[in-house]
């Protein structure tokens, strides 16, 4: 088969398409229940603040920690930029350093625990801080933020991870039944066929082709003109 009689351009843009209407497709499933595909991932991020609130979660949680869940909840499944999220979440834990949370906070960060609950005394009753202080609360600081950059990173990955296994389940199930449609076979025989897993093959394409597609087929048109003109 030549490459005139194959637009491989338009192939391209096609399975590309077809991937692009599968993640519009995971993206509608945000209108489903506490976020629907939206809220994959959380549980990593809610798994990192069990350092700081043990065996709590937004189902069990009550008062300033359900609240503190809630509103990291918010804004990852609003889409909200993570280093903006880290940083609320920081910010949101430091709040929430006290006398009564030293002892937790100190054994999750590996800090002085007896100094860590004179900041947090100081920090409520707005104190100034010994300069050995301010050193202890910078520790504590970075190891915060390790801790939630560590949740945030894997609670990401899952999601694309999983959006991305949504959406090429989406593009299979529409390239199969696509072929299907235009298909001169009757159902009957075209499932099984071999035009039938030409669907299958072109949606397990879709998903990785969608970003790149319209790339490459801007080069492969590139290419055919270059050709042309060479003649």
């Amino acid at each position: 088969m030549s490459f005139e009689t194959v637009n491989v351009g338009s192939a391209l843009a096609a399975i590309g398409a077809l991937g692009t209407a599968s993640f519009a497709l995971v993206d509608a499933l945000k209108i489903l229940p506490n976020g629907g595909i939206s809220n994959v991932g959380f549980v990593c991020i809610e798994g990192a603040l069990q350092a700081f609130f043990p065996d709590q979660t937004r189902r069990n949680a009550g008062g300033a920690v359900k609240r503190l869940l809630d509103e990291l909840h918010g804004n990852w499944i609003s889409g909200r930029p993570l280093l903006e999220q880290k940083a609320m979440a920081r910010s949101l834990i430091a709040l929430r350093l006290n006398g009564a949370t030293a002892a937790q906070f100190a054994q999750a960060t590996d800090v002085d625990g007896a100094m860590l609950k004179t900041i947090g005394e100081k920090m409520a009753s707005g104190a100034r801080l010994e300069p050995a202080e301010t050193n202890v609360f910078a520790r504590f600081d970075l190891e915060v933020s390790a801790i939630i950059d560590d949740g945030y990173q894997h609670a990401d990955q899952r999601y694309q991870n999983w959006t991305k296994f949504a959406a090429m389940l989406f593009a299979i199930t529409l390239g199969v039944f696509g072929g299907a449609a235009i298909c001169t076979l009757d159902f009957s025989h075209y499932f099984g066929s071999a035009d039938m897993w030409l669907g299958v093959i072109v949606g397990f394409l879709a998903t990785p082709l969608a970003p790149v597609s319209k790339d490459l087929a801007s080069a492969l048109a590139s290419l055919k003109v270059a050709q042309t003109l060479k003649r």
